[in-house]
């Protein structure tokens, strides 16, 4: 897991291949705040980015993911939410596969616990348990981007 603030790219550490995503004009804090909500996919990149709005939820209300072959890179464009993650791989063979490469880790327990406001992103590489739009005090809508970024543009 990594943290930032998309006006602070480079103190986040990001992989070069996800520094480079994020350092697109289209992908500045300013241009996805603009963007319509729905599915964006630049002409000849492999990733996409989904953006709109999302309910945040109790914490008891909210399941744990993780995928194989996508990193995923969440902006909060506005609101608050708080996510959970953990940074070891919780795969067992009876989890649900809910969507292709969406599984569910139920129980999951997690060790690290952040706040995300306007501007700040999370980056959950491939098996990287996480358990995003919980409420921080009251539930609330919060619009995100969310980047899916394959694995093997991050093996090259």
């Amino acid at each position: 897991m990594i943290i930032g603030h998309l006006n602070a790219l480079s103190l986040a550490g990001l992989p070069p291949a996800l520094r480079q995503i994020l350092d697109r004009a289209d992908c500045s804090l300013a241009a996805l705040t603009a963007r319509d909500d729905g599915r964006w996919q630049p002409q000849g990149c492999p990733w996409f980015c989904h953006i709109g709005p999302a309910q945040t939820q109790p914490l008891a209300q909210r399941h744990t993911e993780y995928h194989h072959q996508w990193a995923d890179i969440q902006v909060v464009l506005s609101g608050v939410e708080t996510i959970r993650a953990g940074m070891q791989s919780l795969a067992q063979v009876s989890d649900e596969e809910r969507k292709p490469d969406l599984y569910i880790a139920p129980d999951a327990v997690h060790p690290v616990s952040i706040s995300l406001g306007y501007g700040d992103f999370a980056v959950f590489l491939p098996g990287e348990p996480h358990q995003a739009l919980c409420a921080v005090n009251e539930p609330m809508t919060v619009r995100k981007a969310v980047f899916k970024v394959p694995r093997t543009l991050l093996e090259e």
